[in-house]
């Protein structure tokens, strides 16, 4: 398993050696010693999966502590554009966008440490997994508008399918109003 950082503390590509032959392919999705390696020392406690249609937006959704959760995610099936918004107040990196294809050819993952607005859209229909470090608190969620002018995201969709609670989600500059700079 390769373990790579990324401009943003904390946030780490993770990519699978994958074994291929006749039959099919064979990876490690997930080895604690990987993370460790890298400071990441999490009990992971809940695990999510989701189906979603291509042009699906889902986000940007973040826990407010004392339920804050850093996120392990991967694509089962499919491929999805995931994106991050750093919104840790006094980050180097606070209100910047990244963003990685996840997909079911490479199998790579992110890891999304605490303090981080997660979202993802689906770029061909798709199966999103990811493990959280705490459970949901449906009164901790909180969220940023996914198609927020500031940010400014390139979701790669078309027409993209919104549920209306992402509908309404506050801008980031709303957001850093609130919050007071960040979390």
């Amino acid at each position: 398993m390769k373990v790579t950082t990324t401009p943003f503390e904390g946030l780490l590509e993770i990519y699978p050696v994958i074994f291929k032959d006749d039959r099919g392919y064979f990876f490690e999705s997930f080895r604690k010693e990987a993370l460790l390696s890298q400071g990441v020392d999490k009990d992971w406690i809940q695990e999510n999966q989701s189906f979603s249609k291509a042009g699906t937006i889902r986000g940007l959704h973040y826990q407010n502590e004392p339920h804050a959760q850093a996120k392990l995610v991967k694509v089962i099936s499919g491929k999805v554009l995931d994106v991050v918004v750093d919104i840790r107040k006094g980050s180097f990196t606070y209100g910047k966008v990244f963003s990685i294809i996840l997909d079911d050819q490479n199998h790579n993952m992110l890891y999304v440490p605490e303090g981080f607005a997660h979202g993802f859209s689906v770029l061909e229909d798709a199966v999103f997994s990811y493990k959280c470090s705490n459970y949901y608190n449906k009164t901790s969620e909180g969220g940023v508008m996914w198609n927020d002018p500031v940010l400014n995201i390139d979701w790669q969709v078309d027409s993209p399918i919104i549920s209306a609670k992402d509908q309404i989600l506050p801008t980031f500059e709303e957001f850093t109003e609130m919050t007071k700079g960040g979390l």
